[in-house]
This record gives structure tokens, sequence and C-alpha cells, in this order.
């Protein structure tokens, strides 16, 4: 008996760890910039794998700037007549639900721009699989996934911790 319960806590504590691994979240610029005119979003973007569950976060002065969601022609050509969403926390989570390709821009006049320096735009591409940090690039770069700091990890967390609770609920009984 002793043995069993043993081995199904093991369990539980394995489903844990497992939620916590099932989603990323990204800041949208980090570690050194965020939502703003200073970052390359293009360098970010190109060491990120994003799939579906994860999610990114962007983070601005919400009297500064501002996300739309945008089809790949308004991307283009940088045009904010039509977002397909639009938002204006200045702490906007947006889930990856599906595979695809995904475009972000800033509304604010000049931020997005077809040439010169307002380039605010970033392109998300989703693809099927789970996360995991991609392979580093250039001189100081850095395997390390960004820290969990959104409800898209915390909900594998939860998922995974409820399980463990049931379980440990069940070998206490």
């Amino acid at each position: 008996m002793a043995a069993m319960r043993i081995t199904l806590l093991a369990v539980a504590a394995m489903a844990a760890v497992l939620g916590t691994a099932s989603a990323a979240t990204y800041n949208v610029g980090e570690p050194g910039g965020a939502w703003d005119l200073r970052t390359d979003y293009g360098s970010w973007v190109s060491s990120k794998k994003f799939h579906p569950g994860d999610a990114i976060v962007f983070k601005y002065s919400p009297t500064q700037h501002d996300v739309l969601e945008v089809s790949k022609a308004d991307y283009d050509s940088c045009n904010t007549n039509s977002p397909i969403a639009t938002h204006t926390t200045g702490n906007d989570n947006v889930a990856l639900t599906s595979t695809g390709t995904r475009y972000f821009i800033c509304g604010f006049p000049g931020h997005c721009t077809t040439t010169g320096t307002g380039l605010m735009k970033v392109k998300i591409e989703v693809t099927p699989g789970s996360s995991s940090p991609a392979p580093a690039a250039g001189p100081g770069a850095s395997n390390s996934p960004p820290p969990p700091s959104s409800a898209a990890t915390s909900i594998g967390a939860t998922a995974g911790f409820g399980l463990a609770a049931v379980l440990l609920a069940g070998l206490m009984a």
C-alpha cells in the first residue's frame, strides 16, 4: 500500500510539472525592450518559436502606443483603418490559439511606417508543436526561455496542480 501511494504521489508531481510546461508566454520586445519605437522586432521574433497555446504580451504606455492586429496587406502598408482587433490597456495578453501568421502594428501616427524609423510592427508565425525555445542566434544570445508571466502559463500550472491535489486526496482517503 505504501509503494502504491509513493507511485501515485510521483505521478501527481510529474503531472504538475508537465502542466507548467504546456504553454509559453512571451513579452514582446523583452528582455531588452518593450512595445516601443526603440525595439528591433525582427531580431526579437527571429529567436522565438510560437505554438498554439502560447501567448504574447504587449507592455507599453497607453498614452503613447496601442496594438492593432491587422491583415497582411495592412501590416505591409501600415494601414490602421480596419484592424482585426484593437488593444489599448498597456498590458495586452494575446492568446495564440491556432497555427498561422498574425500581424501586429502600433496605430499611433508615424509609429508604423514602411520606411524610416517608425517600425513598430511584428509578425508572429504560430507553428504546430509544443513550446520550446529556439536555438540562440548571434553574440550574447541565450537559449533561456522568457520567464512565465501570464495566464497562459498559469492555466497549465493550475491544471497540473489540480490533478496533483485530486490524486493526493485519493491517497489520503
